[in-house]
């Protein structure tokens, strides 16, 4: 793992923009998590079934199964709960960026935002090629890229500093 320090993060206004962004990316993953935690009713089925391109064989397979479609449920769930409480507390945030970007991809890969591709459910605006699941990803990797939990964040206590 490389060290990032005040040579990389130039200020502190970068370093408090990266902290932000990574609270508020975290955020929103926790409260998704728990959304569908404390929901009885809620199940990955119906974002499956509406699956095109790419991987709509998988989202069939995933969603005829209910050992599959049950693994597809808890994943969900408590990976988003995980990765947010990771990125919100600043804890292990170097494999919650990871996780995260491989949720969100898969959003993506599911459902795509591509021309002739229509979906059942009722989209939140107008794509195309770039939804909010990309750019995500991308805040993520640029999270990944420059942490900053070693800094501001529970792995500041964690990690152990490299001597010179």
């Amino acid at each position: 793992m490389r060290n990032f320090d005040s040579a990389i993060i130039k200020d502190k206004c970068q370093l408090y923009g990266l902290v932000t962004l990574r609270v508020l990316i975290g955020w929103h993953f926790l409260y998704e998590g728990i959304s569908k935690l404390i929901n009885p009713y809620w199940s990955s089925a119906a974002y499956l079934l509406d699956s095109k391109w790419l991987l709509s064989g998988l989202a069939t397979t995933i969603v005829s199964n209910p050992t599959l479609l049950g693994i597809s449920d808890y994943v969900n769930m408590w990976g988003l709960t995980l990765v947010g409480a990771s990125l919100l507390l600043g804890l292990f945030s170097r494999f919650g960026t990871l996780a995260g970007m491989v949720l969100v991809l898969l959003y993506y890969l599911f459902a795509p935002p591509l021309l002739g591709l229509e979906y059942a459910r009722p989209g939140e605006g107008s794509y195309l090629i770039v939804n909010k699941n990309l750019i995500e990803a991308c805040a993520l990797w640029v999270i990944y890229l420059f942490p900053t939990s070693h800094i501001i964040g529970l792995d500041r206590f964690c990690v152990k500093p490299k001597s010179n």
